[in-house]
């Protein structure tokens, strides 16, 4: 095709600049209205705790529509075909549901400004310590997959050289997220996630049209891939071959339960959304909110993953200069008329600001928060941890910068981020998990099952697949065997310390462990939110069934 004999390039006119312009106006201009908020450091960090569910929810399903859902799920639908819904419909949607009905009470209730600070409430101060650094070194990471993805599409659309792409675009998420805090990040991830749907929307539909409508699709796929490439399930007996390289119990336990529970319950990135929230209700209702659009995100991302993979066969192949993050990129270059294309690159770039800017200022608000006035400077007066905030939020957008290099040596950005999750979410999760649940779990129990957890995921990475001790078909396949095993190695260190320490005062734990309640947990909804629509239970318990089902006519 035309785009393999003159590169990656989009053909970009006076029209696409301008919708592109007027975008990033827009942006500024969100963060300097929202500056008028911002007068202390639970503005600037939490927005004062005072918007409401709506706005949070679609805040908190943008957050995540990032690098990470944009360039790496197509990406991986591209090199794995339809088994890339179990990334949403198992591997998201019951952990968000568990999140809002059973989590969210704990965490809004106890008042806490940061997910590690609950953990210095519900253990000690080591455990607190660890969880921040951990949190803060993740959060910069992925910060950076997401400056990655954009220098992607910059290069695409401009030509500069990634390292141009990535300076520039850190410059403006710097200033946005500077000026106005959290409320300017969260107010743009709304607009965000329309503009994104705007953008992948056209391309879903075009891709489609070019091979033929989904009959045409499945065609060609199974043709050039088999049947499995488009099966949710085929090939997944233990012992069968397919092209995830995984099988239903990895898929079930290492996705759906340990990596996906891991992420979205313990994720500041996304928790911060909720904790932003009015009430209790709202934050109850954030990420129940959120379920319903991510339930069907999959189709618009999966589809232009597919369409690459039949419209560009030899992609992410050996000895191609394509890798699957291209697929996106790709397919607006070949199929996107000037204006659409315009709308297009402003959706990507919307989607790498949402991202990169939820990782930025959960980081901003960890470092300051949790180690900077816990331990480094403490009880200085409100301001200072203000002007400290706006500090760090620059210091992490330059790191980031540096982490996007690494973020570039993977071809697949969603096989990256999966391996960053299964090391530093999972053991965190395990440790929430069973402090939450468990009263009898000791004050030293939770920094030993966060070092057992995280070390044991990257050995077994680092050194029993990367090595070849043990036979793993792929990448995927090893992330969630290495979540699993984390998540065991973190569980059993925890019961074993338990055992030989002292737990926490019963006193201590009210509002901290399940069958124990805070004044903050007994709040009740404020007029309106008591209406049987906004039920949480309705909402999370319609979201799994909703999901389930969307999996049936891809079983069989």
């Amino acid at each position: 095709m035309q785009y393999l004999a003159e590169g990656l390039r989009l053909p970009t006119n006076g029209l696409d600049y301008a919708i592109l312009a007027i975008y990033f106006a827009v942006v500024l201009g969100i963060g300097f209205a929202a500056r008028r908020s911002v007068k202390t450091s639970l503005d600037f960090f939490l927005s004062g705790r005072s918007l409401p569910a709506w706005v949070t929810g679609l805040a908190f399903v943008a957050a995540n529509l990032g690098a990470t859902e944009i360039l790496g799920m197509a990406a991986t639908g591209a090199q794995y075909g339809v088994a890339v819904v179990h990334w949403y419909w198992i591997g998201a949607i019951p952990a968000m549901v568990f999140l809002g009905l059973v989590m969210m009470p704990f965490y809004y209730g106890s008042k806490v400004r940061s997910v590690p600070e609950f953990l210095l409430q519900r253990f000690d101060k080591s455990a607190h310590l660890l969880s921040s650094v951990l949190f803060a070194f993740a959060s910069i990471l992925i910060a950076g997959v997401n400056l990655y993805a954009l220098s992607i599409v910059v290069e695409a659309l401009l030509g500069w050289p990634q390292w141009v792409s990535i300076v520039v675009a850190g410059f403006f998420v710097l200033a946005y997220i500077t000026i106005g805090g959290l409320s300017s990040a969260i107010y743009n991830e709304v607009l965000q996630f329309f503009v994104i749907l705007a953008a992948l929307i056209p391309l879903t539909l075009l891709g489609l049209k070019r091979v033929g409508g989904w009959d045409g699709l499945t065609d060609s796929l199974t043709e050039q891939h088999g049947d499995n490439f488009l099966s949710a399930w085929g090939g997944t007996g233990i012992g069968d071959a397919n092209p995830l390289g995984a099988n239903w119990l990895t898929i079930v336990l290492g996705l759906g339960f340990v990596l996906s529970f891991g992420y979205w319950t313990t994720n500041f990135a996304e928790v911060q959304r909720a904790l932003s929230a009015k009430n209790l209700s709202a934050a109850k209702r954030t990420p129940l909110i959120a379920a319903f659009p991510k339930i069907f995100i999959v189709f618009i991302v999966m589809i232009p993953g597919l369409v690459a993979a039949v419209l560009v066969p030899k992609i992410g192949t050996a000895g191609s200069d394509l890798t699957y993050n291209d697929a996106i990129p790709l397919l607006m270059q070949e199929l996107l008329p000037n204006g659409v294309l315009g709308i297009a690159v402003t959706g990507l770039l919307a989607a790498f600001m949402a991202g990169m800017a939820a990782n930025v200022s959960s980081f901003n608000t960890v470092f300051t928060a949790d180690i900077w006035a816990k331990y480094v400077v403490k009880g200085r007066e409100d301001d200072y941890y203000l002007k400290f905030g706006r500090l760090i939020t620059a210091i992490g957008v330059v790191a980031s910068i540096g982490t996007a290099f690494l973020a570039s040596s993977f071809s697949n950005i969603m096989g990256y981020l999966q391996t960053l999750f299964s090391f530093f979410n999972v053991p965190m999760f395990v440790v929430f998990i069973i402090g939450m649940f468990w009263k009898r779990a000791s004050m030293k129990s939770g920094v030993w099952g966060l070092v057992a957890g995280t070390t044991a995921a990257m050995v077994n990475y680092f050194v029993i697949y990367k090595q070849g001790v043990i036979d793993i078909p792929s990448d995927q396949g090893a992330n969630f065997v290495s979540a699993i095993v984390g998540f065991v190695a973190g569980a059993l260190v925890m019961v074993l310390v338990t055992l030989f320490t002292a737990p926490k005062p019963e006193a201590e734990l009210a509002g901290l462990v399940y069958g124990t309640r805070s004044p903050g947990m007994e709040e009740l909804p404020e007029e309106g939110d008591d209406a049987w629509y906004r039920k949480p239970a309705l909402l999370g318990w319609g979201a799994i069934v909703l999901a389930a089902a969307c999996y049936l006519p891809y079983s069989f």
